[in-house]
């Protein structure tokens, strides 16, 4: 790239936060007795912020860090430094492209300068003179992780806790070299794993132990004396005492064995992909594409391709939709929830209560145990579900040392941490007790009622109803203030959402504690109104009901379990119906219509297929394929007004429209954006349609239903 095109370039990121690029030169160690060897040139990347606040990459960022390069390499040519190292500040490394920034980007022209200018910082780490390292020392993601990729060693630290090339994730590719770079480094299979599976995985990272294990990083160290141990590493290899093992990678030119092994990594990755998004993303696919043409193509034509996908997927809106879903929305909106009380309000948790001791209320037991560390206990009816229910806990724990997720000491403390009891006097010094009993009013109020009768007036009582009315729920007690909703998505280790009810006597203490509660359990909170079915289930269920309503007037299984695959859903209407069990769908649905009336109607077929103890509509054939047995069919009946699928699909984007523009309009929650936050992080809604409230604007629903969109244009 030209001056010009740098200056043009930067002159478009006026606002960057600039992580800059600190030079220290550090005297290697001696090795095995010898004096020094020479000089480490030690570059640091710092914004200068705190650690809130990581390192990100702009222009100006690449700019200053490639002059400082190449300072570096004019020196090495002097023979004034043996290496190069870079690090970043205490617990990062940096955190990639600074998105906000580029989702600005107007012209193709302006984001083919911005790839290029990463792959020219990037590639002089490897046209330095001498060897260059990379000091993993904190969080490494997507353009953080490509600076390693692109030197030639790496060590990484056992306290790193978050690396991935999430770009598939984010509407992009890997594009500063990790498409090329990566499988070449741990072989095509790991290859996939990190770019595809893992990102397609709710943005899943791995830890520092776990990159090392693929072979991302050649050492491993601990935090406390990170940068010593790398240095005296960095030593070993430049006196050539320490040869890093790579067994997973793959030598150029890519042989016939490896040959086979990539085209197989390939075909999984395009799999996974259809299975996760129908294929209605852009950005999986041109990594996928990148990937399999890539096999035998040079650094360059690779790097060159990269820049052109990059180019091309910047300005697409799928890349803008995911910008405002994970920035916007997750990491902004959800770190700050709208309408939550004064944080400073919150009372300490010391003591957790559970009642019921079943596998909802395991997984709560389990979750307060490892996040809060403090004590949880069980309560059910009997001992032998007490019992039951710890040792689902402690089992639980165990699965997790297994699987080296925990050492061995927090798992004793872990299973230290959760008893159980038949009496409900255990929860007498409690400050938090949660409900995962029957979804049945009654129940809950009993439940509620016998252990306000235990607690102290302080003692928040949660329930983690779908559907339920918390006020109803609260109405009878003494101090009702104290209830709040706290509603888990199941699996509850997994699902990121928290929808925290407030009911109208709901204190602003409790609804304190509860949001500080959730963001102690690494949850994601949303404030709902007390509204039946609140946000996810009740959007969930009208979207099902279109679905159930057109199979009962005679819509075809396959078409109407299928109209809807160009949202890209995580999974098919009947599938979602099967995993969530039939009688527990119809019930919740026989709620909400009691709550909404014929808009969400339930189906008598749905209804036929319980009363036979049907687990669900489809069964899987001999070779894998989705059928509906005759004896199935017999069971159901149906009208004659089949719906097309393109039918279906514009009626369920209605029916969408309809209900979010009703929610809206009672409050249920404070702008469309919660809505949005709610479906994606509880309903799996997909990140490259940006919200299901900017989809229904851009599919012209929400124009349709209500007149008007929902987002300004």
């Amino acid at each position: 790239m030209s001056a010009q095109d740098y200056g043009q370039l930067t002159a478009l990121f006026p606002d960057e936060v600039v992580t800059h690029s600190y030079v220290q030169d550090i005297a290697l160690p001696g090795v095995d007795g010898a004096p020094s060897a020479g000089t480490l040139a030690l570059i640091t990347l710092d914004n200068g912020l705190d650690h809130r606040r990581p390192n990100t990459l702009g222009p100006n960022t690449l700019v200053e860090f490639g002059t400082v390069l190449e300072t570096q390499r004019g020196r090495a040519a002097r023979g004034e430094i043996k290496g190069v190292a870079v690090i970043g500040k205490p617990y990062f490394l940096a955190a990639g492209a600074d998105l906000s920034a580029v989702k600005g980007l107007k012209d193709r022209e302006a984001g083919l300068h911005m790839a290029r200018l990463g792959h020219d910082v990037y590639s002089t780490l490897n046209e330095l003179g001498v060897p260059s390292f990379v000091f993993i020392n904190g969080l490494a993601l997507g353009g953080g992780l490509e600076i390693a990729l692109n030197a030639n060693y790496r060590t990484v630290s056992t306290g790193a806790g978050a690396l991935a090339l999430p770009e598939a994730f984010l509407g992009l590719v890997p594009g500063w070299g990790g498409v090329y770079l990566l499988p070449r480094l741990i072989g095509p299979a790991n290859a996939v794993q990190v770019m595809i599976e893992n990102a397609l995985s709710n943005n899943r990272t791995l830890s520092g132990a776990a990159a090392f294990k693929l072979g991302i990083a050649d050492a491993l160290f601990e935090p406390a004396d990170f940068l010593e141990q790398s240095v005296a590493w960095a030593a070993r290899v430049l006196a050539g005492t320490e040869t890093p093992g790579r067994p997973n990678a793959v030598p150029e030119p890519v042989s016939e064995e490896n040959s086979t092994a990539w085209d197989a990594a390939v075909e999984r990755a395009k799999k996974f992909v259809e299975a996760k998004t129908s294929n209605a993303a852009p950005a999986p696919a041109k990594v996928i594409e990148l990937l399999e043409k890539g096999r035998n193509w040079t650094k360059e034509e690779s790097f060159d391709a990269e820049n052109e996908a990059l180019a091309e997927l910047m300005l697409t809106p799928q890349f803008k939709d995911t910008v405002y879903a994970f920035l916007d929305l997750v990491q902004k909106r959800g770190k700050r929830p709208a309408g939550a009380p004064d944080a400073k309000l919150a009372r300490p948790v010391t003591k957790v209560g559970v009642v019921g001791a079943g596998l909802m209320a395991g997984q709560f037991a389990l979750l307060f145990a490892r996040q809060l560390k403090v004590p949880v206990v069980m309560t059910d009816i009997d001992q032998a579900r007490v019992d039951k229910g710890v040792a689902y806990v402690h089992g639980e724990v165990e699965k997790l040392l297994a699987k080296g997720r925990i050492s061995q000491d927090a798992a004793n403390r872990t299973k230290a941490l959760v008893t159980g009891s038949v009496s409900k006097e255990a929860f007498a010094d409690a400050d938090f007790v949660i409900e995962a009993v029957f979804e049945e009013l009654n129940v809950k109020k009993a439940v509620f009622a016998e252990v306000e009768a235990i607690v102290s007036p302080e003692c928040i009582l949660a329930t983690n109803t779908s559907s339920l009315s918390v006020t109803a729920m609260a109405a009878d007690l003494l101090h009702p203030e104290r209830v709040v909703g706290f509603h888990f998505f199941n699996p509850v280790a997994l699902m990121p959402l928290l929808e925290i009810v407030r009911a109208p006597k709901t204190d602003d203490a409790v609804l304190a504690t509860a949001f500080a509660t959730a963001k102690a359990l690494r949850k994601t909170a949303v404030l709902v109104k007390d509204a039946a079915a609140f946000v996810v289930n009740r959007v969930l269920l009208r979207l099902m009901a279109e679905v159930s309503k057109a199979f009962d007037e005679g819509t075809d299984a396959h078409t109407a379990d299928n109209a809807l695959r160009p949202m890209g859903l995580p999974m098919t209407p009947f599938t979602l119906l099967a995993m969530v069990g039939l009688p527990v769908a119809q019930h919740v649905t026989e709620s909400m219509h009691a709550a909404f009336g014929d808009r969400i109607a339930v189906s008598a077929n749905i209804q036929a297929l319980i009363d036979c103890g049907k687990k669900g509509l489809w069964e899987l054939s001999e070779d894998g394929t989705r059928h509906i047995p005759e004896e199935t069919l017999a069971l159901l009946s149906f009208g004659s007004s089949p719906a097309t699928a393109e039918e279906l699909l514009r009626r369920t984007q209605d029916a969408l429209a309809e209900e979010i523009g009703l929610m809206l309009a009672e409050g249920v929650v404070a702008g469309p954006e919660d809505i949005d936050l709610c479906m994606i992080l509880g309903a799996g809604w997909p990140m490259h349609l940006g919200g299901i409230t900017p989809y229904l604007d851009r599919v012209g629903a929400s124009e349709r239903v209500n007149g008007r969109h929902f987002h300004p244009a």
